[in-house]
């Protein structure tokens, strides 16, 4: 893939500080700037490599920032996390299910992170659980993971789980593997009222607890009678739970797992063009047949809406749950191996040069030959520049 021509720092750089004299940021914002704009630069230190094989290219390479927010550090990550998932996928067919909170919430959501992420995880898990658990539906124990997203195409706040879930589970005795009846797993509508209920029963029981701030244009909810009067709006509608049809066994999912786990709030090949005032990204319309279009917001509109999806620090954005769920994955992965007639896995060890710079003459793996610190790098700068003169 072509470097793109503009990048998320280029705009950092030129316009961050800016922003950052006109508005108020929480620290883990700051922080992000922070590491974006440094990353890849003398500023952080960097490395020479040298590659076994053929002993070419030994220049400089500059250290990543690793923050998980950044478009550019996010490879290596992506590549250890699915390297480990590989081992644990099933051969049967894979589903994937989303849950979207109304678009009511966000307000109350971004004013409550911590505490109103981690109910979406539970009412998400505890949906899915549940619904699965009944005989009507599938009458099993399921295992899945879920993906915190929290940005729309457009780059705006849109907060939503996508799950992804073997097509079937174990019985309840663990003696048999059961295959969905639905093609699409469970049936949405039944998933979508049983998350509503459990969401909004979630919110209640936090108000309860005085674990909820507001401030601002939702100040009136902290009283008792106006929240209590917010809930019953949001049984009004449907909630939204989208099942996208199954989409093959392991392989295909190792590819699709690829475009959803380590993903930031916009890549740098969707950048277009950057004047110093305005920025230019592509984006799907999936409101009007999936058209990719061209949107243009001002600087300061841009940053403004990539750092709503900053997450609080520490926060874990990809969860696994029922059998897949850490405390008991390794055996009832066993076991469902087993049902589903699989050959044992044979875990192998694992090298770090399996996600190193591969050397562009032999595509063989660098090796570290010598680490330097930022201001080791300026004095080789230096050190180069009064050569060049004299």
């Amino acid at each position: 893939m072509t470097r793109p021509t503009v990048e998320v720092a280029d705009i950092l750089r030129a316009r961050g500080n800016d922003f950052i004299d006109r508005h108020q940021l929480r620290l883990q914002q700051l922080k992000v700037i922070r590491a974006i704009t440094r990353c890849r630069t003398a500023a952080l230190g960097g490395h020479i490599d040298t590659c076994p094989q053929c002993g070419s290219d030994q220049t400089i390479s500059y250290n990543s920032c690793r923050n998980r927010h950044c478009p550019r550090c996010q490879n290596q990550a992506r590549q250890r996390w699915i390297a480990a998932r590989q081992r644990e996928l099933l051969t049967t067919r894979y589903f994937h299910v989303v849950f979207t909170l109304p678009h009511e919430l966000q307000t109350l959501v971004l004013q409550n992170q911590i505490e109103l992420y981690n109910l979406l995880f539970r009412t998400v898990a505890e949906t899915l659980l549940e619904v699965a658990h009944d005989p009507k539906h599938l009458g099993a124990d399921i295992g899945f993971f879920g993906i915190l997203h929290t940005w729309g195409q457009n780059l705006l706040f849109h907060p939503h789980i996508h799950c992804v879930i073997p097509g079937g589970g174990l019985s309840l005795d663990h003696s048999q593997w059961i295959r969905p009846q639905y093609p699409f797993f469970l049936p949405v509508k039944v998933l979508g009222k049983v998350f509503r209920g459990k969401f909004v029963h979630g919110l209640r029981l936090a108000f309860r607890r005085k674990r909820l701030t507001f401030a601002g244009q939702i100040q009136h909810l902290s009283e008792s009678k106006n929240f209590s009067s917010f809930l019953r709006t949001l049984f009004r509608q449907d909630w939204v739970v989208y099942a996208k049809p199954a989409f093959g066994g392991p392989e295909q999912v190792v590819r699709y797992l690829g475009r959803y786990t380590h993903r930031v709030a916009i890549s740098n090949h969707r950048l277009v063009s950057f004047d110093g005032n305005e920025v230019t990204f592509r984006w799907r319309d999936y409101a009007h047949g999936n058209k990719q279009k061209k949107m243009t917001v001002s600087s300061e509109e841009f940053i403004r809406r990539f750092l709503l999806h900053v997450l609080p620090k520490g926060f874990v954005r990809i969860r696994h749950f029922g059998f897949m769920a850490n405390s008991q994955r390794t055996a009832l992965l066993d076991v469902s191996r087993r049902l589903l007639l699989m050959t044992p896995v044979v875990c192998s060890d694992e090298s770090s040069n399996g996600f190193s710079r591969l050397c562009p003459t032999c595509r063989e793996p660098m090796i570290v030959i010598e680490r330097l610190k930022p201001a080791a790098i300026v004095w080789r700068f230096i050190s180069k520049c009064v050569t060049d003169t004299s």
